[in-house]
């Protein structure tokens, strides 16, 4: 049986004037309590203890329950508040101690303070409610948070930590000045809520944490809208990102799996894996990246599935001795390159189809820098589909580029393998090697290219077997400079235009065609007088003859003969 307890600041029968009087009758005769408050304003410091539930009578709003400084409501046992607005500052507003607390359809504002502290072993539940100014915290404890609102927090809105057990559902949090939720060492789930104009990342797990994020939207953010870092582990599902400045960073040894996320719009990144931090990214979006759509960085190790970016700047960036590796994955209308691998990184593309970009695949870097390509699609580029600089190493296998200036280009000392590849309708050229460089091509195809098939230039080594090069309009092959290689098995068909042009360093093993072959070694030039200007000697007003001259020595000695033989 439950006693009810009716309290009114303005008296009446068999009421209490106060909520604290009716607690203390209650606690007296220990029995399950129901306190009915009037709408009203109680500056009062409620200790609440036992089975008690606290219920507004009224409009929402009418029963307010304030202090200018201090605590409100401290709760030891099972109790629930129904319809209360709980103002405090520079205190923990709201604090359960032992036991359990429900908060239901009740405002609490915090001023320089913690709305709710659910303290080590207790268990909170926030429902319907309104939290203003200060954080929910979470320490220790089990919580559920249910279609809340967590409004302009001046820390984290919502905070786990130290083993915590949480679940936020169909909430909205904004404005907070760091991180809208925090889990640190914890577990959370974080379920169908929306996140905006946090100032730190929407939503962070650290300290080894274990975070859940389902079905949210996450807009308009400063920095990013999901972190990972410090080792910690989770999942993202059905997310969508919008205008934030990296839509998920995962950092410091993080490994998420996120899946069917959108990131829009983002200013920075939209897939950030950074300082050991991997992370399998399946089935994403990523559209309209202000700087890089995904980007590995610094040892990050990110694998990336199926997911499809579209729009932006760069596509995909692994720099500065970072991994990753990218499956499935279409690529189109970018401003930039659509694969980056500089500084050490390397990276493996398998089944990547790049379309209406600039460039394919640029890498860049010393000899650690490499880049795996297999079963890939280059269309529509707008300078080259493939270019290898620097000493990094790339390989092609089973890759079309079709419709460009440039099919594969290496340079400088960097080398290049290609296997099974085909190019097709270029206008500047089919595979060029210039520099330093090395090309090692089999089975390679180069269809319809309005300029050369393969072109060797400096000092660069290509070495093709068993290769076809179709109607080029100014010849299958070229080498010019001191490029030196092999044609083995290789053939040149069209209907006009130069199989061979070659500079005598090139072998031609086995070569089938019906077009001329030219060798054409570049005659030596003769190397220009040496004149050598000296702006220290003397000045002649007058033609001289038979002299010698010396100068800028410390000690001269000057001999003369003479026409009797003697000298001077």
């Amino acid at each position: 049986m439950v006693a009810r307890y009716f309290v009114s600041p303005h008296g009446g029968r068999r009421a209490y004037p106060d909520i604290t009087s009716a607690l203390a009758a209650a606690a007296r005769r220990g029995r399950a309590a129901l306190v009915e408050i009037a709408p009203g304003r109680y500056e009062e410091a409620l200790t609440v203890q036992g089975e008690v539930r606290l219920a507004a009578l009224g409009d929402p709003g009418s029963v307010v329950v304030s202090r200018p400084r201090g605590a409100v409501l401290d709760a030891f046992g099972s109790v629930r508040v129904h319809g209360l607005v709980l103002i405090g500052r520079d205190a923990d507003v709201v604090g359960c101690h032992a036991g359990t607390l429900t908060l239901e359809r009740s405002d609490i504002r915090a001023y320089n303070g913690v709305s709710v502290h659910a303290r080590p072993n207790t268990s909170v539940t926030l429902r319907d409610s309104v939290i203003l100014h200060g954080r929910a915290l979470f320490s220790g404890a089990n919580g559920l948070v249910e279609r809340c609102r967590f409004t302009d927090a001046t820390d984290n809105a919502v905070a786990v930590i130290e083993g915590a057990q949480v679940s936020v559902r169909d909430s909205w949090i904004g404005g907070s000045m760091i991180h809208g939720v925090r889990v640190s060492g914890a577990r959370a789930q974080v379920i169908g809520c929306e996140l905006t104009g946090t100032g730190k990342a929407a939503v962070m797990a650290d300290s080894q944490a274990e975070l859940t994020v389902t079905d949210c939207v996450i807009n308009a953010v400063h920095t990013e809208a999901i972190m990972f870092i410090e080792q910690s582990r989770g999942s993202v599902d059905g997310t969508r990102v919008t205008d934030a400045q990296h839509g998920i960073a995962v950092a410091s040894g993080a490994d998420p799996v996120v899946r069917d996320c959108v990131f829009t719009e983002c200013r920075d990144t939209g897939i950030n894996v950074q300082t050991s931090g991997r992370g399998r990214f399946e089935d994403c979006e990523i559209l309209a990246a202000g700087n890089v759509a995904v980007f590995s960085t610094n040892g990050g190790a990110p694998e990336v599935h199926g997911c499809r970016i579209s729009g932006g700047n760069v596509g995909i960036a692994v720099i500065d001795a970072a991994r990753g590796r990218f499956t499935r994955v279409e690529i189109g209308d970018l401003t930039s390159v659509a694969l980056r691998v500089h500084d050490e990184a390397r990276a493996v593309f398998e089944k990547v189809r790049v379309d209406r970009c600039p460039s394919g695949l640029e890498t860049r870097g010393n000899g650690g820098t490499t880049a795996d390509v297999t079963d890939a699609g280059f269309r529509d580029f707008g300078m080259s589909a493939v270019e290898v600089l620097g000493q990094s190493r790339v390989t092609l296998k089973d890759v079309v580029a079709e419709r460009g200036p440039l099919g594969f280009g290496v340079g400088e000392d960097a080398q290049l393998f290609v296997y099974d590849c085909e190019v097709k309708t270029v206008s500047a050229g089919g595979v060029i090697g210039f520099g330093k460089s090395r090309l090692v091509a089999k089975n390679l195809i180069v269809t319809d290219s309005e300029a050369f098939g393969l072109y060797g230039t400096n000092s660069a080594r290509l070495d093709v077997v068993n290769s076809e090069f179709v109607d080029c309009a100014a010849g299958g092959a070229h080498f010019d400079g001191t490029c030196g290689g092999r044609l083995v098995d290789c053939s040149v068909t069209g209907p006009q235009g130069v199989a061979v042009q070659h500079n005598g360093r090139v072998g031609l093993v086995s070569l089938r065609t019906s077009l001329p072959v030219i060798k054409q070694i570049a005659q030596p030039t003769e190397s220009p007088t040496t004149i050598v200007n000296n702006y220290e000697g003397p000045v002649f007003t007058a033609p001289v003859h038979g002299a010698q001259l010396a100068w800028n020595n410390n000690n001269v000695i000057q001999r003369q003969n003479n026409e009797d033989g003697s000298s001077t």
